[in-house]
């Protein structure tokens, strides 16, 4: 569904490039995310034959309205969330074992893009990855305006108390014995960790245009290990047209459910 290729810039970040293998298989995990139904997908991604929740028509026709831009000339929202689910996805795909939440049933959300919790093999925290993900035509501009900003905030601490919430309620869903440990650790042991996802274009999509895209990232989040510092591309050219394409294949995947459950 989708492939990953290493990339890395020595110790300044490490992470991967994604393209997609099977197009009609991620349209349909997505238009399940978009009919509230991420938790499936959650087992569909770690399991075989699992079966399939039934379609509620009010569902539906909310799920059409999430995957539909307000303003098909001014999709940036739209695309922005559907971006987010996909880097979800490839979270899932990349580590089984992680604890996340789930994707953002609104357009434009307001609070961190994607939360992981990572486990140790006794069930402790590892760390906490913190996630902005963006879909853009302008990657460096967007790193440097907004991703490199929200991290230095979150370094000096500023945003604890949100992330407090997020984590304390993601362990409490996945019902971990003692969340309160877990958060102590996290916010105490300097162990978060930062991920920048963004669509690319011809200008990124090599070697030294990933260095120029990512440039700055370990004076933002100045840590001795590469593993906090997580940088992942997605190359698409062009990237709008594509995000309409797999809108319409998730959209009509709905349709097709939706006459199966007449």
């Amino acid at each position: 569904m989708i492939q990953f290729e290493k990339i890395s810039n020595g110790k300044f970040w490490a992470g991967t490039n994604w393209t997609v293998t099977d197009e009609d298989s991620l349209a349909s995990l997505i238009a399940r995310v978009a009919l509230g139904q991420a938790r499936h997908v959650e087992k569909i991604l770690k399991e075989t034959n699992v079966i399939s929740p039934s379609l509620i028509p009010s569902a539906a026709v909310g799920a059409k309205k999430l995957l539909t831009a307000t303003n098909p000339a001014k999709p940036w929202h739209r695309d922005g969330w559907l971006f987010q689910v996909i880097a979800w996805i490839a979270a899932h795909l990349q580590d089984a074992e992680a604890l996340k939440a789930p994707p953002h049933m609104i357009h434009a959300h307001k609070g961190f893009d994607g939360i992981q919790v990572r486990l140790d093999h006794a069930g402790g925290a590892e760390m906490v990855v913190i996630c902005e993900q963006k879909a853009t035509t302008g990657p460096r501009g967007k790193i440097t305006s907004e991703v490199w900003p929200e991290f230095r905030e979150i370094e000096k601490g500023t945003r604890d108390n949100e992330l407090i919430a997020e984590v304390t309620t993601l362990l409490e869903k996945s019902w971990h014995p003692d969340a309160d440990a877990v958060v102590e650790k996290i916010l105490w042991g300097n162990a978060r960790a930062y991920s920048v996802a963004v669509t690319v274009g011809d200008d990124e999509h090599s070697e030294e245009g990933r260095k120029k895209l990512f440039k700055g990232y370990k004076k933002i989040v100045d840590r001795s290990h590469v593993k906090f510092r997580q940088a992942d591309t997605f190359y698409k050219v062009p990237m709008r047209d594509w995000m309409a394409n797999i809108v319409d294949n998730a959209l009509q995947i709905i349709d097709e459910w939706e006459a199966e459950n007449v």
